[in-house]
């Protein structure tokens, strides 16, 4: 059985950090078995060696071992991609493609970036680690494939689950070992030995001295977070070896490569508005359109009331109403048209026969009918308002916006197309 030293020398892995030693061997007890292992840890830690680790001591080291990265595949042709299509399946599909899990039946696949996946791709992804089937976009027929699954991930998928992006059952099925590399910030003895490395073959390669840093300067080294990790080292490495004349490096030198962090956010930031402060402000939009609505139908019955019979109770009429019409409290048991023709010359004189009613209410009808238009118009403006509120909130992202609006994507698009926003 392989050691951990002599899997860090094939692999070319620095670092004596004890959590690093254990997640290579997870890495060296799975590879033997089928089960599929879920690599996580933040954004440029070396995930990638995982996945080579178990797929060279495995016996699949012989079949194929594909790596793809589910993050940089459009989502229009990821499924493509991976399970291939029959020709005339979609617009360009001029022939028959064989896809990742079909060339590489009896090998490995490492799904990096694996929570960028479509949801319908996911689906997808689940029938493959539960059966070991598939079927090629435009095809009706399932086919069998023998793959061994490793995924990567940098994202909380926890947090991804509860926010509907990830199938709970897909990560338990991705997930039967679950292999964590630790940031470089929680490596701090290994942060020196992997910068020596760096600097040893960046020398070999531009053909110079290499560097060597002052105690100073490996204190500087290692207090610093490396938000970047072990990829945003080994780029500092390269640019004080190749721009550096002076090889030995002191603290104040290196410290002028290290960016400070959050120094590349902008000096003004708009402070944006939580979800509670979006929610309360659309209510009250809401309100507000209701309480229109509600004051327009009162005024619509008073006014039929009116016309038809001449009078009106005040008690049935909402008094906020009243005052809006006639611009004075006025409280009285009756309100007599006649009365308020003399000082509101906005109604017509009372009709005197039921033709004359009759006109009356087609006329009455029509006035409606152009004011349950207007409604709609304003209703609708306040809409385009509150979606194009949204998008920029969610910074055009479709999905993001429709869940917050309470509606489907699809739908959500409807509108988009409708009001040519």
């Amino acid at each position: 059985m392989e050691t951990i030293q002599n899997i860090k020398q094939r692999f070319e892995i620095i670092g004596n950090d004890p959590k690093l030693n254990r997640a290579i061997e997870k890495a060296i007890q799975v590879a033997p078995t089928d089960i599929s292992v879920l690599v996580t840890g933040e954004s440029g830690v070396g995930k990638e060696n995982i996945p080579k680790i178990i797929h060279s001591l495995s016996h699949r080291k012989h079949g194929k071992y594909i790596a793809v990265n589910c993050g940089a595949i459009p989502e229009g042709t990821i499924d493509s991609e991976l399970f291939g299509h029959e020709k005339g399946s979609f617009t360009g599909a001029t022939n028959t493609r064989e896809g990742y899990f079909e060339v590489a039946n009896g090998g490995t696949i490492f799904l990096d970036e694996v929570g960028e996946l479509p949801l319908t791709t996911q689906v997808r992804l689940l029938r493959v680690l539960e059966n070991g089937e598939f079927i090629k976009v435009g095809s009706s027929q399932a086919q069998k494939t023998n793959v061994r699954i490793v995924a990567a991930t940098n994202v909380n998928l926890f947090d991804a689950i509860e926010k509907g992006k990830f199938r709970e059952d897909l990560y338990y099925r991705l997930s039967t070992v679950d292999i964590h590399l630790p940031p470089l910030r929680e490596r701090k003895e290994d942060i020196h030995l992997l910068f020596r490395k760096f600097a040893a073959d960046f020398a070999h390669k531009y053909k110079m001295p290499p560097l060597k840093l002052d105690d100073n300067a490996v204190l500087a080294l290692q207090k610093y977070r490396w938000s970047g990790n072990i990829r945003q080292l080994r780029n500092v490495a390269e640019q004080i070896s190749v721009l550096e004349t002076n090889r030995t490096i002191s603290a104040i030198t290196l410290q002028s490569y290290l960016p400070n962090e959050g120094s590349n956010l902008p000096s003004i930031i708009k402070e944006k508005k939580s979800d509670s402060d979006f929610s309360t402000e659309r209510d009250i939009l809401y309100k507000v359109l209701f309480d229109m609505k509600n004051d327009l139908n009162d005024l619509k019955k008073l006014t039929l009331e009116l016309m038809k019979n001449g009078t009106v109770k005040a008690q049935d009429i909402n008094a906020n109403l009243i005052q809006k019409i006639y611009g004075s409290k006025e409280t009285d048991s009756e309100i007599s048209f006649e009365e308020t023709s003399k000082t509101h010359t906005i109604y017509n004189p009372l009709p005197q026969n039921d033709s004359e009613i009759e006109e009356n209410e087609d006329n009455y009808l029509f006035a409606e009918t152009i004011e349950e238009e207007e409604e709609i118009l304003k209703l609708e403006h306040k809409e385009i308002e509150l979606i194009k509120k949204s998008l920029e909130k969610n910074k055009g992202k479709r999905k993001a916006a429709a869940d917050e609006l309470g509606i489907s994507e699809r739908t959500l698009y409807r509108k988009i197309k409708q009001f040519d926003l």
